[in-house]
């Protein structure tokens, strides 16, 4: 497994693993642990691990968390997404900057997002699963949604949107939600 630093988002890293494939399919490790502290990623820190499904069009984001924020660890499991993190921490070097990324359930390849970076995704297949390894419990309270579709933000969703949540499609732009959230910088 080989970890990269996403030179877009200052604290992201893509940890891409080596699959193991022979006939009847292929094995991989998707989490080592010590690869994560020899970034500075904290393994124990992760407290809740989730999974959501999506079909092709599905527009999930862009959320984040206020206050202290959340890391989490994303890995498309099957299928294939594209990702998105744009880095809201004031004072971060990378402040305001969009990555994007295909993950799939090919390539197992896992996406580290900095808290106080909002975050979503596109499915791009018939079925898309995308795990998620999160550092805080949840808390609804702290939950923050940008307009996915906001011009500022200006993500090039490569399909056109077919499902949001209610919450996605009510969300305000970015302006508006930088004017009352409170991040941490890295």
């Amino acid at each position: 497994m080989k970890v990269t630093q996403v030179p877009a988002i200052a604290g992201a890293f893509l940890f891409e693993p080596t699959p193991f494939t022979d006939e009847r399919g292929f094995f991989c490790r998707t989490f080592d642990a010590d690869l994560a502290r020899s970034v500075g990623i904290d393994p124990d820190a992760f407290v809740q691990d989730s999974l959501s499904r999506s079909v092709r069009g599905v527009v999930r984001g862009m959320h984040l968390r206020s206050g202290k924020g959340e890391a989490k660890l994303v890995r498309c499991s099957y299928g294939r997404i594209f990702d998105v993190v744009v880095d809201l921490r004031p004072g971060s070097p990378t402040y305001l900057r969009r990555a994007t990324f295909e993950l799939s359930g090919d390539t197992q390849a896992t996406l580290y997002v900095p808290a106080g970076c909002a975050h979503g995704f596109q499915a791009l297949t018939d079925t898309a699963d995308t795990s998620y390894r999160i550092d805080r419990e949840h808390d609804p309270s702290q939950d923050v949604t940008i307009a996915f579709d906001d011009p500022e933000l200006a993500v090039p969703w490569p399909l056109p949107v077919t499902v949001t949540s209610e919450r996605d499609r009510k969300a305000p732009g970015l302006a508006e939600v930088l004017r009352t959230l409170e991040v941490k910088a890295p």
